[in-house]
């Protein structure tokens, strides 16, 4: 039994998600997609705020991303999945909230500064690739759990400046129209491990160093395989020091038991097992813990229409409660809403 409280959370559709969105979010989204009333949006307006010269791609991955969603768990009769763009209402909440949003707490907004950086080499592309749309990204967000009035939002502790922006904005709406309409959403952290890509460093799609939800079999033993280990471990004989084991020590604390990590430990430290071996064993882990996910997978991609009929299930819930917020906003600031065909015009005569 879902409790009052809604949660709201997104992800952008830019390629197969990996593991780490699977510890990071998806894990969490299943456990409290039961617990919670749950709305689960692809964003894919925010995925053109960076990718607009590669649209054409963005209803492929929305369509991918579906599959890793429903293959890992989510629960369409528990959860609401949807598509943003399917919500057209967001759009225009986005422009209401945009139109008492200060310019100046956009500018300020670190996560923004971060993304400008990484799409631009120098100032100059930084001004081209620095779109309205980007400039808005933080707004656009706002708009996302505003419009369902997300109370909680499922979110790793270095996107709680996100959140701080979202609370903002409803403040500043509460206060304006003097109305306690907007709930300040609260951040629910994730507890999950960070999992670094094989390399050591941050994983990403773009950066080569990922395993995906999608992987086959073989492709993760691969990849496992090029992990970083104990760089100051030379030969098998060498003991080696968990501490230093960039990446496979902390993805056995993710994927092993207590009993296992142990043995890990003990095998390592005594060098009783080398790297290689060491690594071979955490690839079946994996491939053991995601077996059922991917299988699940495969016969998701080959019933299309299936997966159409849950996002549009899922879109027109979502719509419907989109809708009411953008009305009762309108009543709020006093504006008329001319989708409604019967409208109080004496009111709205004496109201101006």
């Amino acid at each position: 039994m879902a409790e009052s409280k809604r949660i709201m959370s997104g992800m952008r559709p830019t390629g197969r998600l990996h593991l780490g969105h699977y510890f990071g979010a998806l894990l969490n989204w299943v456990e409290f997609q039961s617990r919670y009333e749950s709305y689960f949006s692809i964003v894919d307006w925010h995925a053109l705020t960076t990718k607009y010269q590669d649209s054409r791609s963005v209803p492929q991955q929305v369509f991918e991303i579906t599959l890793d969603w429903l293959a890992v768990g989510i629960n369409p009769e528990e959860a609401t999945l949807y598509v943003q763009s399917a919500v057209p209402e967001i759009a225009e909440i986005h422009l209401l909230l945009s139109m008492i949003t200060p310019h100046n707490w956009v500018e300020r907004e670190p996560t923004l500064k971060d993304m400008v950086r990484m799409l631009a080499a120098d100032e100059s592309e930084a001004r081209e690739k620095a779109t309205y749309g980007l400039l808005g990204y933080p707004v656009l967000m706002s708009a996302d759990i505003l419009s369902f009035k997300g109370q909680l939002v499922l979110v790793g502790k270095d996107q709680e400046s996100h959140l701080e922006f979202a609370r903002d904005v409803a403040r500043r709406f509460n206060h304006i129209y003097s109305a306690d309409f907007f709930p300040e959403p609260k951040p629910e952290f994730t507890v999950t491990p960070l999992l670094k890509g094989m390399d050591g460093m941050k994983m990403g799609k773009s950066y080569g160093n990922d395993i995906k939800i999608a992987d086959t079999a073989d492709e993760t033993i691969k990849k496992v395989k090029q992990m970083v280990t104990d760089r100051t471990r030379i030969a098998k004989s060498d003991p080696g020091h968990l501490d230093l084991c960039e990446v496979p020590w902390p993805w056995y604390k993710a994927f092993a038991d207590e009993q296992l990590k142990a043995t890990v430990k003990d095998e390592c430290e005594n060098a009783k097992i080398g790297c290689v071996d060491c690594k071979k064993r955490l690839g079946g882990l994996i491939n053991d813990r995601f077996a059922g996910f991917r299988e699940r997978r495969e016969t998701l991609a080959k019933d299309p229409d299936k997966v159409f009929e849950i996002l549009h299930y899922g879109n027109t819930k979502a719509r419907k409660v989109a809708a009411q917020t953008l009305s009762d906003m309108k009543e709020i600031m006093g504006m008329i809403d001319w989708s409604k065909k019967e409208q109080n015009w004496l009111k709205v005569a004496q109201n101006s």
